[in-house]
């Protein structure tokens, strides 16, 4: 017992100091302990190795859109279409998932502009239920490819799932057509279709729409890949490369279009959309 706890003892008006457990975070990769307010302030990225840490769907439209930028509203969707239950109740599931976001479901989109040039932005966030792929995230899709029609822009998705959602079965996977058909009507109307890959970005979500954009984007150290790196290599039975399924990796081998660190993404963002857009008519 320390000499402070024993005066604290012997003179109970002396109050312990009240601090926030929010203060510091510690980074996952380099163990260090960063200040909360500049964490946010690097926009989540470690100041002392960079590592790039996930964010959730609003803090990410912020960092993208301009001020002033409209969210689509979310897509009403049956709960639990199988009435499902695994070790719980999928209802149960869902309403914890709701109880911790401020986002009804894994796909948060909004219309609006990136550094002055008009753009819808979807967004897939990891933190409710690992950004699986269910109905609610096909209907958003869809809803805002179709904006981004309507708008005649450039449509951007920001990606970070786990899969399909399981809970939802045949109906998740229902998700990758309906979504692959919008990229085509967005490519057929001229619109481009810009796909950022974020941390981590695998199954279902990476056999559909996320690989199926006009310019593939990746945030530095991000997974990114269908199948589990164990499951490749008990498959076929060879030791897999360093780095492997990690954006660096596929950069280098061209699945990848750029690999670009999420300080200058909004204004690498702009770019490609100003180049890629169409022009509007005088």
């Amino acid at each position: 017992m320390s000499w402070l706890t024993r005066v604290r003892e012997r003179l109970p008006f002396m109050s312990k100091r009240e601090t926030p457990d929010n203060l510091w975070v510690k980074c996952p990769r380099c163990q260090e302990m960063v200040f909360q307010k500049e964490y946010e302030a690097n926009l989540y990225v470690c100041p002392k190795c960079e590592h790039h840490g996930r964010i959730g769907a609003d803090a990410r439209l912020e960092q993208l859109l301009d001020a002033g930028y409209s969210v689509l509203p979310a897509p009403q969707v049956a709960d639990d279409p199988l009435n499902f239950r695994d070790t719980k109740r999928y209802k149960d599931r869902i309403k914890a998932a709701r109880a911790s976001n401020p986002r009804p479901d894994a796909f948060t989109a909004a219309y609006g502009a990136i550094d002055g040039v008009p753009a819808v932005v979807g967004v897939q966030d990891f933190t409710f239920m690992g950004g699986s792929m269910g109905m609610a995230v096909g209907d958003a899709f869809i809803a805002a490819a179709q904006k981004a029609l309507d708008a005649r822009c450039g449509f951007v998705c920001v990606t970070a799932a786990g899969g399909a959602r399981m809970q939802e079965g045949i109906l998740s996977l229902m998700q990758m057509p309906r979504a692959t058909v919008m990229t085509r009507r967005l490519k057929e109307a001229g619109l481009p279709y810009i796909v950022v890959l974020a941390d981590p970005t695998t199954g279902g979500v990476t056999a559909s729409y996320a690989m199926l954009g006009d310019v593939h984007i990746a945030e530095p150290g991000a997974l990114i890949g269908f199948a589990g790196q164990r499951v490749i290599q008990e498959t076929i039975r060879e030791k897999l490369p360093e780095g492997f399924q990690r954006a660096e990796y596929l950069h280098k081998h061209g699945m990848v279009d750029m690999v670009v660190p999420r300080g200058e993404l909004k204004a690498t963002l702009a770019s490609i959309l100003g180049y890629l857009s169409p022009a509007k008519a005088a």
